[in-house]
């Protein structure tokens, strides 16, 4: 991490200056104790916005319509229920989410096309409006409902993840926050991943949305569960340039570092995903280096961390390394066998394509650690990436076997 990027203690999509959020409990999912399932983000003045969304065909008419709003530039606010995806319900879907958007509207005194829509959680079952209509003039917003936030956001996570980060540059502080969720049909392509980022920097459309695409193929579509990808995924940023000074743009001195923060923001949500990862007990990550372009390096990458043998060879601690490099042979990259090096947790396996002999039980032994590393090095170019995943459990197919029942 850079010196120039600091993390924030308790930091959380409200962190910046000008954020606020809240949430209630609409009855969407099953009652228990302090559980919520309804929340909004606001910025108190207008905002730049950018975003990513999930490629699936299959797509929520929430998503939809908060694509159609980002792209005309006028979103400062976020409505989001968890239980119910709003997705595969006809025309009722795209009727809800306007209702919805309308309805967060008029309760924080905005027009509806500054209103972003997100739902997640059970596909073919219809937004309970009613619910809905009751539940949302009740969330009482504040600069400290980030967490709140953050909860309402869960399905099967088991707890919130909310990070920020802050720099210092021409003599002001520029804070970025933000908040995540996901645990299960998770392997982004832009899983039922959404994530909302907030920002106090002023920064133009063009390069926000250069800025959030280049964070999000580094952190978010870097990570794997279990080889899903959702119909809601979205990833939302809103720059309200409460922290003042000049416009933030591609050719701008703040522009790289601006990036970096960012980045290393979302990587740490990214990770903390996967942390969280239906029934799972590890992270493991999957460095490749020396490919013959980025490009190749995630998709090598991508491969290895979501096959389900690696996976499964990491909940049992079992270095089974001809696994990875199969999974890398299948990837898509260019790769010579003579020229292929692996290290699994900083011990070499393989060195010029050939099997080097190591100490098992040490490799077991590191491999039993909550972080597992395999870094491979294709020796054939500059390009690298870096993949994260987690272990395959029963406890994966326990949840997911009885997810509706």
């Amino acid at each position: 991490m850079s010196r120039k990027v600091q993390f924030i203690p308790g930091g959380t999509v409200t962190t910046p200056a000008g954020f606020q959020a809240g949430a209630t409990f609409a009855g969407i999912k099953t009652y228990a104790q302090d559980k919520l399932d309804m929340g909004l983000l606001y910025s108190t003045s207008p905002c730049t916005c950018a975003a990513v969304f999930t490629t699936n065909r299959i797509q929520s008419p929430s998503v939809v319509l908060s694509r159609e709003r980002v792209q005309r530039g006028s979103v400062r606010a976020a409505v989001v229920n968890s239980g119910i995806a709003n997705v595969l319900v006809g025309e009722h879907g795209h009727k809800d989410a306007l209702e919805m958007g309308d309805l967060a509207a008029k309760s924080l005194g905005l027009l509806s096309e500054e209103m972003a829509v997100l739902s997640t959680g059970i596909i073919g079952v219809e937004l309970p409006m009613a619910l809905i209509r009751a539940a949302v003039p009740k969330i009482e917003l504040a600069e400290s409902g980030g967490n709140a936030f953050a909860r309402a956001i869960m399905t099967t996570d088991t707890h919130p993840k909310e990070a920020a980060v802050a720099y210092e540059h021409g003599g002001r502080t520029v804070t970025i926050g933000g908040v995540v969720k996901g645990s299960g049909m998770i392997h982004p392509n832009m899983a039922t991943m959404l994530a909302f980022l907030g920002t106090d920097a002023p920064v133009e459309a063009a390069f926000l949305q250069k800025a959030v695409k280049e964070s999000a193929d580094r952190s978010f579509n870097m990570i794997t569960i279990d080889g899903d990808s959702s119909t809601n995924d979205t990833v939302l940023l809103l720059a309200n340039g409460a922290a003042g000074g000049a416009v933030i743009d591609e050719g701008s001195e703040e522009s790289s570092l601006f990036q970096e923060a960012l980045t290393q923001l979302s990587e740490h949500l990214a990770k903390e995903v996967v942390r969280d990862g239906e029934g799972a007990s590890k992270l493991f990550e999957v460095i490749i280096q020396g490919a013959l372009s980025d490009e190749e390096a995630r998709m090598a990458a991508r491969t290895v961390a979501s096959s389900s043998l690696v996976k499964t060879a990491v909940y049992g601690s079992d270095p089974n390394w001809g696994r990875i490099i199969a999974a890398l042979g299948r990837s898509g990259a260019a790769v010579e066998e003579d020229k292929l090096a692996l290290y699994v947790s900083d011990v070499c396996i393989m060195e010029d394509g050939l099997p080097v002999p190591f100490f098992k039980d040490s490799v077991v032994l590191l491999m039993k650690s909550p972080e597992v590393s395999f870094r491979i090095h294709l020796n054939l170019g500059k390009g690298a990436a870096t993949a994260w995943g987690c272990d395959l459990s029963e406890g994966y197919v326990t949840i997911n076997s009885a997810y509706t029942t």
